[in-house]
C-alpha cells in the first residue's frame, strides 16, 4: 500500500464533547472527525486501513460495526477507520449530538468520550485501533464508574502521531493546545 494513494486532505471537524451527569465526555480534548480522509479503492482490503493506522503507532485493531449502545474507554483512545457503508452515530451520551459516518471517514474518540451507532447500513464495517496497541477498559455510564473513570481519563497520554497524518498531523496540535498537562508549550 503506497500511503498517498490511500490518504487524502479530508475536512476536518474537531468538537468538545463536556460531560454529563452520566459520562465523562472529555472537555480537554475534541473529537476529531476525518470527513473523505481515505480513498478506499474497489478491491482494496480492510487492512490497508490497518497498515496505515499501526504505521502510525495505532494497533490492537479490529474490524467490526459500532455497539448499538452507549459506551465509552476510560483508559485509551480509540480511531475508527470507515471501510464500507455508512453509519449514524451519537456521541457523548443520549443527549449528544450526532455524526454521519460515511465510507472513507476517520473518527478519532478521545478517552471517555461515550458513542452509539444509532442506525447503518448492512454493509457498515469500521477498523479500530489504539493509541500504542494499548488494551481498552469498557464503561457503559453505569453508577460507580466513576470517579474512577474520571481520573483514568486524565492520565492517558496524547498519542505521538495521528492515526492517519503521522508526526505532522493536526491530532496533536490540537489535542495539546487544550492540554495543560502536555507540556507541550509551543503550541499554546
Amino acid at each position: 500500500m503506497d500511503k498517498n494513494n490511500l490518504v487524502q486532505q479530508a475536512y476536518e471537524v474537531f468538537q468538545v464533547i463536556e460531560a454529563d451527569q452520566t459520562f465523562p465526555n472529555n472537555a480537554l480534548l475534541p473529537l476529531i472527525i476525518y470527513k473523505g480522509a481515505l480513498l478506499i479503492l474497489p478491491g482494496d482490503d480492510v487492512n490497508v486501513i490497518e497498515t496505515l493506522f499501526k504505521r502510525n503507532g495505532w494497533s490492537n485493531s479490529w474490524v467490526d460495526g459500532i455497539f448499538n449502545y452507549h459506551h465509552y474507554h476510560s483508559n485509551t483512545h480509540e480511531v475508527m477507520g470507515v471501510y464500507s457503508g455508512k453509519a449514524d452515530v451519537q456521541m457523548g451520551g443520549p443527549n449528544g449530538g450526532f455524526i454521519e459516518l460515511n465510507r472513507g471517514d476517520v473518527l478519532i474518540i478521545p478517552a471517555g468520550v461515550a458513542h452509539k451507532c444509532l442506525k447503518c447500513s448492512d454493509d457498515f464495517k469500521v477498523l479500530g485501533a489504539y493509541p500504542e496497541g494499548f488494551t481498552y477498559d469498557m464503561n457503559y455510564g453505569n453508577e460507580g464508574e466513576r470517579p474512577k473513570a474520571d481520573h483514568n481519563i486524565a492520565l492517558v497520554p496524547i498519542p505521538a502521531k495521528d492515526p492517519v497524518y503521522g508526526a505532522d498531523g493536526p491530532l496533536k496540535y490540537n489535542w495539546s493546545k487544550n492540554n495543560p498537562a502536555s507540556g507541550d508549550d509551543e503550541n499554546m
